[in-house]
């Protein structure tokens, strides 16, 4: 399939089709029409009557979602012109003021919120529930299910105004912080000590995945060492976020564990998150096979941590670069074998210049997808160095791209996936991508790129489900006990010792690596989520190889297209999954098996 992408460069996105100048008279009547609506809604305050009508319960919910698509044009500008540069002065002090203009305006509508969770009786509530469209139902259901975790007025009025300058403001001190830090990676040759500097992270961080066993070594040092040095702060910033997650979700709302409260909000039962999390525990032997095979295919006698992602080939010209033009070609191309409107919605995001793909000082690092509202195109960040891993990445952000294009026919308030299921497409894309990539490779190749996909399975499941425990024990020691950070580091080091067990050796420098996850930070118990995704997608993908792909094909595109309007446990009932069993989860790691037999057989 031929396309006009091969002579694409990395650039920067264009954002000004949210706001072409937030300085601007347009912008400033943008941000009055904003204040208008919610006046008008302040005023239907009077309506809120358990008798209401269902006419009236709807208008007031799409006036609702008016305010907060707007709001969400003005706040996202201000993200993403930030997450370009994060030294940006002007930036940062319009994210400022547009958390606080978020802030005040989710107060003065809070009433509504607060008043079909708490005030109207169940009777009525059910009524309207069931009266209203029908991607709504399961959005208010749950919003009735979390109400005995509501405060009052006044007390959410007084936390949502304190977020500001409390945990969001102790997050932006964290991302300023590490986004400004710079590395010093030193590299001996002979008798002289030659030094590198990095003030990009993620251009070091690719080095861990390079051929040369030095360099990884240094890559890891350098890293480990700068945050190290750092741990005082970042350490005290972290206990600061636990100690505000757990006063305000246990002490005053009443959830039964700091996770529950993540699990709540993803809509899954905690019978679904332990199951996952036990059968990632059960399996994690299967790593320590795959780990002790790799360090003979490596010729070592034990796989260091510094190695873990150290390709097979120690060849330099075996680790194939891609120039961006011919990542994008293959990307899309993997995509249309797919299936075509998998691709056309993808080529939606480069028509609109919505990528941010070169790398440079100060921008975010990492990769990720932003969905501003449901009807506008996503925004898609990588940083862009020409490895085969950008281009699953590549794929992997675009994948999310698809997902919300999919579900743009949901209203906004149940526009985006639960994070479960947020991953569902992003890894199913590469898992496509690395079936088109394997069509022309020779076997050793294919043995190079299999061992890549057994590294990133064991990196997007193992490691984050591990992270998740780590979570579960760090909010516990903090929480209850207000321990030191040197007492956490501890906990994560017995962590990494029963992750790796005796397949790997850990040296001391890993145990401050827990301050380099921005997830624990940004997000706590995020990170089960990737490790469900993945669970989960490697049984769709088998799902898709046994069936026929015009059943297949509706049956997947269903569930992405349901963003956050079912829950996920009923909505993937219906596709014959249940993933409240730890039967279910075993299928991916048998899966995987499969996989690292496969690797064994390839082997020359």
């Amino acid at each position: 399939m031929t396309s006009n992408y091969a002579n694409m460069k990395v650039g920067r996105w264009d954002i000004t089709d949210l706001v072409k100048d937030p300085s601007g008279e347009e912008f400033s009547r943008f941000l009055g029409s904003i204040e208008e609506q919610v006046v008008q809604f302040e005023g239907s305050r009077q309506l809120l009557r358990p008798n209401i009508s269902q006419e009236e319960f709807e208008r007031l919910i799409h006036m609702l979602e008016s305010i907060s698509e707007k709001v969400s044009i003005a706040i996202s500008y201000a993200y993403l012109g930030y997450y370009a540069d994060t030294s940006s002065n002007e930036a940062s002090a319009l994210v400022i003021k547009m958390e606080k203009l978020a802030s005040e305006i989710s107060n003065r509508m809070l009433f509504f919120d607060l008043w079909f969770k708490k005030q109207i009786d169940h009777e009525n509530a059910n009524r309207l529930i069931n009266a209203i469209s029908m991607p709504y139902q399961e959005h208010l259901r749950h919003k009735r299910l979390v109400a005995k975790y509501s405060l009052s007025e006044p007390e959410e009025k007084i936390i949502s105004t304190l977020e500001v300058t409390g945990s969001r403001a102790l997050i932006k001190l964290y991302d300023k912080m590490t986004s400004s830090f710079e590395f010093t990676m030193k590299l001996r040759h002979g008798r002289k000590t030659i030094e590198k500097k990095f003030d990009n992270k993620e251009k070091l961080v690719s080095l861990v995945r390079s051929p040369d066993e030095k360099r990884r070594e240094a890559a890891y040092k350098s890293l480990l060492q700068v945050y190290k040095k750092n741990s005082g702060v970042l350490g005290e910033i972290y206990q600061n976020i636990i100690m505000q997650w757990r006063d305000e979700a246990i002490s005053m709302r009443g959830y039964s564990s700091p996770i529950s409260v993540r699990n709540i909000a993803n809509n899954l039962d905690d019978v679904t998150v332990e199951a996952l999390l036990a059968a990632c525990r059960k399996n994690v032997i299967i790593f320590h096979d795959y780990f002790v095979e790799k360090s003979k295919m490596l010729g070592m006698k034990k796989l260091h941590r510094y190695h873990l992602y150290a390709p097979l080939s120690k060849k330099a010209s075996d680790s194939k670069k891609f120039t961006y033009g011919k990542a994008i070609d293959t990307v899309l191309d993997s995509f249309g074998n797919f299936d075509p409107q998998f691709r056309r919605l993808a080529e939606r995001v480069f028509a609109e210049r919505h990528v941010d793909s070169e790398i440079r000082k100060a921008k975010r690092g990492g990769a990720f997808c932003y969905s501003v509202t449901p009807k506008m195109i996503p925004y898609v960040l990588v940083n862009f160095d020409g490895l085969s891993r950008d281009v699953s990445t590549l794929a992997h952000e675009f994948g999310h791209a698809i997902h919300s294009m999919l579900a743009s026919d949901m209203p906004l308030m149940v526009f985006h996936a639960p994070l479960p299921l947020a991953e569902t497409a992003s890894v199913f894309a590469e898992m496509l991508l690395n079936e088109k990539l394997a069509e022309k490779m020779s076997k050793k190749e294919q043995r190079i790129l299999l061992a890549e996909q057994i590294d990133n399975l064991y990196a997007t499941i193992i490691r984050q489900a591990y992270f998740t425990l780590f979570e579960i024990d760090a909010h516990k020691a903090i929480g209850e006990n207000n321990t030191t950070i040197d007492v956490v580091a501890k906990i994560y080091m017995d962590n990494l010792k029963e992750q790796f067990g005796n397949s790997i050796t850990i040296s001391p420098d890993f145990e401050w690596e827990w301050v380099y996850i921005p997830h624990f930070y940004h997000t706590p118990f995020y990170t089960y989520a990737y490790s469900f995704g993945n669970l989960l997608v490697l049984s769709l993908y088998r799902q898709y190889k046994l069936e026929d792909r015009s059943s297949f094909v509706p049956k997947y595109f269903k569930i992405l297209s349901a963003g956050g309007s079912r829950k996920p446990e009923e909505l993937l009932m219906e596709a014959g999954i249940d993933i409240s069993r730890e039967e279910f989860w075993q299928q991916g790691f048998d899966y995987i098996k499969e996989m690292i037999q496969q690797l064994k057989a390839l082997a020359p």
